[in-house]
């Protein structure tokens, strides 16, 4: 047999990666229409003046009296709204776009593993929703307290809304990013990269990671640090459980069997 007769060993590869990016492109794009209805709805009601004025509210309860937000670029009372509004569109659409993602990971999943994606999905949205929400009704408003407190009286507070919004959309990520450590904890854990013995083993040196990273991530407060870092340690907790109960759940068929077929020693 000639040397050109020998079979290529890439032969075939070419059209499932092709598929597959297909399969990205379009989950992508219901992705992002379901973002841009989201973006409309919310543009109808509560509008982006409506949402700018709830999003400042924590702050401007806790700023002197006649204070006010200021603009000091031209565009920032049209820009600043429209951000806004993008991040509560994404927000309102997040099930979707977590399930696009789930669904574009779940052929290379087992069948009794495919069953877990939907609870994954409810479970990511309502784990981040609840770090924007612990954000905004507790650690804003306490650190917006705490930094008035130290404010020395000669100074007169005046935000820049670009600047704050900037700031708060910041931590709205940080804490619903930091929400979905059970998450990420169950995930590494049934993929084999941790096991839950190294989970609880580490658990030390989760607790000094989170301090740290919430020292770098949010503002130089007490409240601001120690909101981030104690409900990641909870959090973390949590993930383990919840690890337990997952890893059991998904397990083969034939590896429950097989450990039920073994003889005690």
């Amino acid at each position: 047999m000639s040397g050109d007769d020998k079979p290529d060993e890439l032969a075939g590869t070419e059209a499932p990666f092709v598929s597959h990016l297909v399969e990205l492109r379009d989950r992508l794009i219901r992705a992002t229409i379901a973002i841009a209805i989201a973006f409309g709805l919310l543009c109808v009601w509560p509008s982006p003046a409506g949402l700018y004025d709830l999003l400042a509210a924590p702050l401007v309860a806790h700023l002197p009296k006649g204070a006010t937000l200021i603009a000091t670029n031209v565009i920032s009372p049209i820009l600043v709204p429209l951000k806004i509004t993008l991040m509560g569109a994404f927000m309102l659409a997040l099930p979707v776009v977590l399930y696009q993602l789930w669904a574009f990971v779940a052929p290379g999943l087992y069948s009794h593993e495919k069953k877990l994606v939907l609870p994954l999905v409810v479970s990511s949205t309502l784990l981040f929703i609840l770090g924007v929400a612990f954000c905004y009704f507790l650690v804003i408003p306490g650190m917006s307290k705490f930094i008035q407190a130290f404010a020395p009286a000669s100074i007169t507070a005046a935000p820049d809304i670009e600047q704050y919004f900037g700031f708060v959309l910041t931590l709205f990520l940080v804490f619903g990013i930091a929400f979905e450590v059970p998450i990420a904890v169950i995930v590494l854990a049934r993929m084999g990269v941790v096991t839950l013995e190294q989970l609880r083993q580490w658990r030390g040196y989760f607790i000094v990671a989170s301090f740290i990273v919430a020292a770098v991530v949010t503002p130089p407060d007490v409240i601001s640090q120690l909101a981030l870092a104690v409900p990641m340690c909870i959090l973390y907790e949590l993930g383990i459980l919840a690890a337990q109960v997952f890893i059991k759940q998904t397990k083969a068929p034939e590896a429950e069997t097989d450990a039920s077929d073994k003889p005690v020693s």
